[in-house]
């Protein structure tokens, strides 16, 4: 089902592909990568497996898609954050904010990332997310050394705890939020920022 000639044609409608996408991530967050079958897939896209091919030629695909673009998104919010030459408070009050953003916008993905990424990971076509890991323990890890360094936070703030902290509780909000809810991400991120920074700035 490798499709080399379906997937040279143009699709009907490149909105439909993002649909079922998004059909794709609702299925693969709720069952598991390894659960879910194109057939399920389909089912709640409302078409047959066969049509599916017609867009993707795998559920790998369809994955990889998924994940690559929440991390782009992800990653082109955060860069400008880290390029705006914040100080350190104001840098990861604004990390903590894209975050929520994301989260927003890519509920599914995200839950997708944290249940699957180590296990996708081992596959040749998700080296990303690896890297990207990476990345993205350097740039809150070295908000909060610099934060520590230039006297806004703790001087015995254990700076890795604090990152595994901050990470945990911005990224599990995923399990339980939902888009159009009483508080907007921008809402949820200045109180969880306030929660959060007021414990690791010194005290008087």
């Amino acid at each position: 089902m490798s499709g080399n000639s379906k997937k040279t044609t143009v699709s009907p409608s490149p909105e439909r592909r993002r649909e079922l996408l998004s059909t794709a991530a609702e299925v693969f967050a709720a069952q598991g990568y390894n659960a879910t079958t194109v057939r399920r897939i389909a089912d709640e896209a409302g078409m047959l497996a066969g049509s599916l091919y017609y867009h993707f030629d795998s559920k790998e695909s369809m994955v990889d898609e998924i994940l690559s673009t929440f991390l782009d998104e992800l990653w082109a919010g955060y860069d400008e954050v880290l390029r705006a030459g914040l100080g350190p408070r104001e840098t990861i009050e604004a990390l903590v904010t894209e975050s929520f953003r994301e989260i927003d916008r890519h509920r599914a993905a995200v839950a997708i990332y944290q249940k699957e990424s180590r296990q996708l990971a081992a596959l040749p076509r998700f080296g990303y997310l690896t890297d990207s890991q990476r990345r993205f323990e350097g740039a809150w890890l070295g908000t909060l050394e610099r934060g520590v360094a230039d006297g806004v936070f703790r001087a015995d703030l254990d700076t890795r705890l604090a990152y595994r902290f901050l990470r945990d509780t911005v990224w599990v909000a995923a399990s339980w939020y939902r888009p159009g809810g009483q508080h907007s991400p921008e809402e949820i991120a200045r109180q969880y920022v306030s929660m959060v920074l007021d414990g690791i700035t010194p005290r008087d």
